[in-house]
């Protein structure tokens, strides 16, 4: 294969793998699958581009996409989106599963996904017909997206020892990553006790949908923090949403915040989805959705961004461009310099989901990579930052550019 050459790119400081010194724009040299080589770029002229590892989405819905049109959009309201897909869900073939979930992936890989983790609606102790879709696709797509799922399951069934132990058995089996969603459940520190002792005991991840709301009350995030520091750092643990953080007191927030910093958790934010289902309907919203991503990061917490629901009940509009994401995070956040905050859909989402490459650009690392047209922080936003090179295992697939 010969030799690739990107001249004159920006690297983002935060995935940078080596030290930039006072350089600004680099020549990157790919050779086969890997990065050959970085160097600063001679005489330093204006910036051709910039250059990422391949995003990586941490939280998606493959099983539950592109449905809105049967099942209508849920206008703000996150139990009525839920008792709707609750309803469309026993429709669900393993043929049309998955004729949305390889339209999600083609999508994903030609934005340039390298990494995908989707949830799977799982309500009973009986494993979902999307398990053994997912399963399929998983071998399928190995080459060119790396898949992972989470069992969605309500704290409660979650929490029934029998049911509990089925679930996490089958989850195991398939190599997945053992989830619940948590919502001012009663109980809620005992019941999440028996989830981590699950996980535990069976050797898996955690992944929580926590806190998806407003209530300023809900706490679930405090104790999911407090349990993973009890049962050690061995123990992955990641939470999206975490609405509810964003309007409690500054105090309150600060204090749970500390709590994921010392457990070593993953906090995600799902602005799309967030933004859409929070709030009020009847006038302009005020709150916005969003968790507190600035705070979370001073006490130490690399939020990631994900994409979460694409065309259903929960988010009617989108799609699987993590880069738009990306956009709407750093604009509904205030996220500042915005090259700062990449990490958010490379490192960060990488780390959480455990994978071998966290992402940063160096000689030696996987040439898996995204060239992007902005040249700088501003053009990252706009229709022609986003265009886009694709490259994998050092291939040009395609480009916009």
């Amino acid at each position: 294969m010969t030799a690739v050459r990107l001249e004159a790119v920006r690297i983002p400081p935060r995935l940078c793998g080596f030290d930039p010194g006072e350089a600004r724009v680099f020549d990157v040299v790919l050779d086969g699958a890997r990065v050959a080589s970085v160097t600063p770029t001679p005489g330093q002229p204006p910036a051709r581009g910039t250059l990422i590892s391949a995003p990586v989405d941490a939280h998606v819905h493959l099983d539950k996409n592109y449905t809105v049109q049967e099942v209508g959009a849920a206008q703000g309201d996150l139990f009525t989106a839920i008792r709707r897909m609750d309803a469309h869900r026993a429709s669900w073939t393993a043929e049309s599963l998955r004729a949305r979930m390889e339209r999600a992936l083609h999508e994903a890989w030609h934005s340039g996904t390298r990494a995908l983790r989707t949830h799977l609606d799982w309500v009973t102790p009986e494993a979902p017909v999307a398990l053994g879709v997912f399963e399929a696709l998983r071998a399928e797509w190995q080459d060119r997206i790396a898949l992972q799922f989470v069992s969605l399951t309500p704290l409660d069934v979650l929490a029934d020892p029998a049911a509990g132990e089925r679930i996490a058995q089958d989850v195991k089996r398939a190599g997945g990553v053992l989830g619940a969603f948590v919502y001012r459940n009663a109980e809620l520190a005992a019941k999440l006790g028996r989830v981590f002792e699950l996980a535990a005991r069976h050797g898996l991840a955690l992944d929580f949908h926590v806190d998806e709301g407003l209530d300023v009350e809900a706490t679930g995030l405090r104790s999911i923090a407090a349990l993973a520091i009890r049962h050690g750092p061995g123990l992955p643990v990641v939470c999206g949403h975490a609405c509810s953080l964003a309007m409690q007191a500054d105090a309150a927030a600060a204090h749970t915040l500390a709590l994921c910093a010392g457990a070593g958790l993953h906090l995600i934010a799902l602005p799309t989805t967030n933004l859409y289902l929070q709030g009020a309907w009847d006038r302009t919203p005020v709150a916005r959705g969003i968790t507190r991503i600035r705070e979370a990061a001073a006490h130490g917490v690399r939020a990631s961004l994900a994409t979460d629901n694409v065309q259903d009940a929960f988010y009617p509009y989108g799609g699987y461009d993590l880069i738009e994401t990306f956009g709407l995070g750093v604009q509904v956040a205030h996220l500042a310099p915005a090259f700062d905050w990449l990490d958010t859909v490379t490192l960060n989402p990488a780390r959480a989901l455990g994978l071998a490459w966290d992402g940063r650009i160096a000689a030696g690392c996987p040439a898996d990579l995204l060239l992007l047209a902005a040249t700088d922080e501003y053009e990252l936003l706009d229709p022609r930052g986003r265009r886009r090179t694709v490259i994998r295992a050092g291939r040009i697939l395609e480009s916009t550019r």
